[in-house]
């Protein structure tokens, strides 16, 4: 192991430059994923593994954790195919029939307490199978987190809603994320936020996704920890969360020799970009928890740049409330999902 820096980051990870190719080895429980930009090197570190200690190589990574990993010339893609259909069996869902959305445009879950319950393990199973899928399922993320927070009393109307979502999963199961090869290593974030979106208690949902290159990497959706008195406040709040985020992977890129200069985040809303940066505002702004103004800070240093986007080509829209058949299809494609 000599030679190999340990992450920074991800304390699993361990980085070896051997005469400027990119060796990378990841640790999990008792399991080894390795590789590296030369070939001969991955061959070799297998083989000397195989021999200091008692393991075997099991080949090429194509399976791992419920995940497949498909590599091809072009790219890679992942996805979880076989363990849809087996999440479809296992409710007794196999044959039912396929829908094209996860939730429909005007549908809006409270808590329905005059509704008929239902049981509460089956409900729970559910979720909890659900939540594991969207790893490498970002266009169901926005329904499953919706249906998750009614867990602790589920009426007929919420098993219905999470229904709906196995229906869509029937009409798209293999659906995953696709790496292409030769993509520019360029992180970008789009941030957004559904206004007092939530029936229950009015709190906004924060919505954001981060892409390297053409790639996406990371995605969130959220409901806020407090109510938002305008449509800026939200907005502001979730472009704070959203360039958490993103200090935090310009932070794990640097494990991999990937230095990000000014990273774009991508707002659809004028006033929360220029509270970030226009301190002249913030004395009409005061309400707003002094623990959200690090975003101006940032920005101040240039880890960031807020910049408008137009809400037609806010990609995280799709994080923050039901859309379309046509509008989450397209969003859905723009994601290379």
């Amino acid at each position: 192991m000599q030679g190999f820096k340990i992450g920074k980051v991800d304390m699993t990870l361990f980085t070896k430059d051997v005469n400027g190719d990119l060796f990378i080895c990841q640790i999990y429980v008792d399991d080894i994923i390795f590789g590296c930009t030369n070939e001969k090197l991955s061959h070799e570190f297998g083989e000397m593994m195989s021999r200091e200690f008692e393991m075997s190589m099991i080949g090429e990574l194509n399976f791992f954790l419920g995940f497949q990993i498909k590599q091809v010339k072009g790219g890679i893609f992942i996805h979880q195919e076989k363990y849809c259909r087996d999440l479809l069996k296992k409710f007794k869902m196999g044959d039912c029939k396929p829908i094209s959305t996860p939730m429909s445009m005007n549908e809006h879950l409270d808590a329905d307490v005059d509704g008929k319950p239902v049981d509460q393990s089956t409900y729970r199973s559910m979720i909890g199978s659900l939540l594991f899928l969207i790893a490498s399922r970002p266009d169901i993320m926005f329904s499953v987190c919706l249906c998750a927070r009614f867990q602790a009393a589920p009426k007929e109307s919420h098993l219905t809603a999470v229904k709906r979502i196995l229906r869509y999963l029937k009409h798209t199961p293999s659906i995953g994320l696709w790496y292409p090869e030769g993509a520019k290593l360029e992180l970008l974030g789009y941030s957004d936020s559904d206004f007092a979106g939530y029936r229950v208690d009015r709190k906004s949902t924060s919505g954001g996704c981060h892409l390297l290159g053409r790639s996406l990497v990371s995605w969130s959706s959220k409901k806020q920890n407090c109510v938002a008195l305008s449509t800026a406040e939200a907005e502001y709040i979730a472009a704070g969360a959203c360039c958490a985020q993103i200090l935090y992977m310009k932070q794990s890129l640097l494990d991999f020799g990937v230095v990000c200069g000014s990273v774009p985040l991508l707002c659809d809303n004028e006033s929360a970009a220029n509270i970030a940066k226009n301190p002249v505002q913030h004395s009409r702004t005061k309400h707003i928890d002094i623990l959200h103004h690090f975003l101006r800070d940032h920005e101040a240093k240039g880890d960031i740049t807020i910049t408008g986007v137009r809400s037609e080509e806010q990609l995280a829209d799709i994080f923050t409330k039901p859309l379309g058949e046509e509008t989450f299809c397209r969003l859905r494609s723009e994601l290379n999902a």
